[in-house]
């Protein structure tokens, strides 16, 4: 098996409400959102800010539905499962690779990343042509050796598809309800009825600097 790698300086996340009329809207036909409770469901925003890679150093922003992991025979369970609907990066390079190799739909325009770490917290304000479009913050927990596996589901035209993804890193995680999700009317934030999405996180994950590992991705 071939397997993908990506060095990064940190990845931070949260997950909140969202609804899940929205959330049906978002995924494809074999895929069920998971609810947090009766119609709500789970938006994931994760940021990275990759060091290594084919494509070079890049920052990414993912937005996604968490759905049910597949229980597969002899695999862990993963920790988490994601629908991307939305992807923005920060180079041209890394957005036609993930199209290429992960079928993952894209913001087709650069934009920008402000990480901004302080006092065990980081906030991200990722903007397009000056302003804010997603502004999300973190907070730190305790952090431990780890590595944690999930799935991520893409599809191309009527085609569906899994990849195995491991996190390899110092890993920080807890829902003190401490973070805040701020999103703004625009292109990225589209399938999104914003007034719907929660403002504070149901869970904040924070991995230090460690490896992402893609496996080959394979249909289903």
């Amino acid at each position: 098996m071939v397997f993908t790698r990506y060095g990064f300086k940190n990845c931070v996340g949260g997950f909140f409400e969202m609804a899940t009329s929205d959330a049906r809207k978002l995924l494809p036909d074999h895929l069920e959102p998971m609810e947090a409770m009766h119609t709500r469901s789970v938006l994931a925003v994760l940021a990275f800010q990759f060091t290594e890679s084919e494509v070079g150093e890049y920052d990414e922003l993912v937005m996604a539905v968490i759905t049910p992991p597949r229980v597969e025979p002899g695999k862990p369970l993963p920790k988490a499962a994601f629908f991307p609907f939305m992807v923005a990066t920060s180079t041209e390079a890394s957005r036609e690779h993930a199209i290429e190799r992960w079928r993952l739909p894209h913001y087709m325009k650069n934009v920008d990343f402000d990480f901004q770490e302080s006092e065990g917290s980081m906030k991200l304000v990722v903007s397009d042509e000056g302003e804010p479009v997603v502004e999300l913050t973190v907070t730190e927990h305790e952090f431990n050796p780890t590595v944690n596996p999930y799935h991520c589901f893409t599809v191309g035209g009527d085609d569906r598809f899994k990849v195995n993804i491991f996190m390899d890193a110092p890993h920080s995680e807890h829902d003190e309800e401490s973070g805040e999700l701020i999103l703004h009317p625009h292109e990225m934030t589209a399938g999104l009825t914003l007034e719907e999405v929660a403002t504070y996180p149901i869970r904040e994950e924070w991995y230090r600097a460690g490896v992402q590992t893609f496996e080959e991705m394979e249909r289903i």
